[in-house]
């Protein structure tokens, strides 16, 4: 009797979570039975080769379930399937069929119906009423003629595979990149199956990795987090539950087209989170503001646009304003064109005063839908040109644009928005009561609607951490007078910006005095040379020198 081997292992078990959450257990003969294997095949590839991915009888029945007016054969719709284009453009197109944007022909009504694939009200649905056939299997194998490949285990909702995890030994070395490798080896050799698969996860038991399939790049893998660290059941019990997993697939996938290039992004749970919590403060009567706090390079972008778009869409918004707000031209430019990369609609673009004036006049255009403009547009506004409740604000680098008349004007005009603002920079915990805190903070505890750290971020190795050492002391500026003319200013007014802090600096003359004497710039200069000829430039790396000018 051969022992299973720890991949194996962990295999098992991952079935074993997976039915205790609600997925019904496949045996490997019964789902290629299903997905139409030739039993009497002489090989594995002979009896693959006309094989579907799809449980194709389950398939139909459920489509005829929710759309009874559906009357096409069985195996119509697999066959619109398999002529969609085995690359991202084809997986973008089967997405759209499961977020149900397809019609299909009603030949008795001689016009189009909305086709409806799954049953989204699932997420909220207890587990007995669930109207959605959940499946998982394992070993699915396929082969197109040329390579065969077999997938360790896959999930499947009304018998379409959505998500494949992949299993290795947690003995072997990099065991999480070699699963990978594993996911990107069955898109370069039998891309068929990647089609209709939107997600893909690897694990060797205790680390978890997930992305999104058509996007492999290690940049874009993500370590799944779960409190107990570590622990297979739990994380299987968090990432593959019917609910999240729903979720994934209505609201966070994003195709969005960079430079002529399709890419599909997948959002993080920092971002996830955010995006529920940003929705639910808009949409809750009694607050009317909050703060998120997410480090730079971790995606906020994407946070507004998912959070416009869920806004946008919810019925209890009753067809609102959302404003997306910018405080740079070219960041004003870029977000205009992720909303087109991503394919948002009702989108108005406020490059005036009188343009954003006229789109948010209650007894004017009174506009619904999402307009980008930029605080600056604010300027003179009327108070209580839009009175609305239903008019929420979008506010980028929330900490250097919203203060002074500005933001008064702002608030004043719209004075019964809900203002969320958005930060990458850390705001410090001392001025807590003042500035953006006391602008956007006031109704949370910590002054936090959502946070997500420096320290996060590189633990999920995102962000570089930064390692330093400190120079000899006759170099380091006194600290006395670092407090006087620096610190102290940056404290009492609430700054964290860097243009603000530069402006703080030129009003301290004593310090730059000293920052800029000639025979400290001298001493930097030999330390930071001699530093780097013996520490960076044998390992061939660079680097850049920052100081107060030129």
């Amino acid at each position: 009797m051969t022992k299973p081997s720890e991949h194996k292992t962990v295999q098992a078990r991952i079935l074993h979570y997976a039915q205790e959450i609600g997925w019904r257990y496949v045996p490997r003969d019964e789902a290629e039975a299903r997905r139409g294997f030739d039993t009497d095949g002489a090989t594995p590839e002979d009896r693959a080769r006309p094989a579907s991915p799809y449980f194709g009888d389950l398939l139909h029945a459920q489509v005829r379930v929710f759309n009874p007016k559906y009357k096409e054969a069985e195996g119509a719709l697999i066959g619109d399937f398999q002529r969609l284009n085995a690359d991202i453009y084809g997986n973008r197109d089967l997405l759209s069929y499961l977020r149900n944007q397809r019609k299909f022909f009603c030949s008795a009504e001689n016009r189009e119906l909305d086709l409806t694939l799954i049953d989204y009200d699932d997420i909220t649905r207890p587990r007995e009423q669930w109207r959605n056939v959940y499946e998982v299997t394992e070993e699915f194998y396929i082969h197109n003629g040329r390579f065969g490949t077999r997938e360790d285990v896959v999930f499947l909702i009304n018998g379409i595979p959505a998500l494949v995890v992949e299993c290795k030994n947690a003995g072997k070395d990099e065991a999480i990149a070699l699963g990978v490798d594993q996911i990107r080896r069955y898109h370069e050799e039998t891309p068929e199956i990647m089609v209709p698969e939107m997600l893909f996860t690897a694990t060797e038991s205790i680390g978890f990795a997930y992305g999104v399939t058509w996007n492999t790049l290690r940049r874009n893998l993500f370590s799944w987090k779960h409190e107990e660290v570590g622990n297979l059941e739990a994380k299987i019990k968090s990432f593959c539950t019917v609910p999240h997993l729903l979720r994934f697939l209505k609201d966070f996938i994003l195709f969005a087209e960079k430079e002529e290039e399709l890419q599909k992004i997948i959002l993080r749970q920092h971002q996830t989170a955010a995006v529920d919590k940003v929705v639910a403060r808009a949409l809750e009567p009694r607050r009317s503001r909050g703060l998120v706090w997410h480090t730079q390079g971790s995606g906020k972008t994407y946070t507004m646009i998912k959070a416009a778009k869920l806004l946008f869409k919810a019925n209890e918004a009753q067809k609102p304003t959302i404003l997306l707000m910018i405080d740079r031209n070219e960041l004003e430019d870029q977000m205009l064109k992720n909303l087109a990369a991503v394919g948002l609609g009702n989108v108005a673009h406020a490059g005036r005063i009188s343009t954003l004036n006229k789109l948010l006049d209650e007894k004017g255009q009174d506009y619904r839908g999402i307009v980008v403009t930029m605080i600056h547009k604010f300027r003179d506004m009327p108070a209580d040109l839009n009175t609305r409740r239903n008019i929420f604000v979008l506010i980028d680098e929330a900490h250097r644009t919203t203060g002074g008349d500005l933001g008064n004007f702002l608030m004043a005009g719209l004075p019964n928005a809900t203002f969320i603002g958005f930060t990458g920079t850390p705001v410090d915990k001392t001025v807590y009561g003042k500035g953006t805190f006391k602008t956007f903070g006031c109704e949370d505890d910590q002054g936090y609607l959502h946070k997500y750290s420096i320290a996060e971020s590189i633990e999920d190795g995102t962000t570089l951490p930064l390692y330093y050492n400190l120079a000899p002391n006759e170099m380091l500026v006194p600290h006395e007078l670092m407090e006087k003319e620096f610190l102290s200013l940056a404290e009492t007014e609430g700054i964290a910006d860097i243009e603000e802090l530069n402006k703080i600096l030129e009003r301290a003359v004593n310090l730059k005095n000293f920052l800029k004497g000639e025979a400290r710039v001298k001493k930097v200069a030999q330390y930071v040379a001699d530093h780097y000829r013996e520490n960076v430039e044998p390992l061939g790396y660079k680097a850049f020198l920052v100081a107060v000018d030129r």
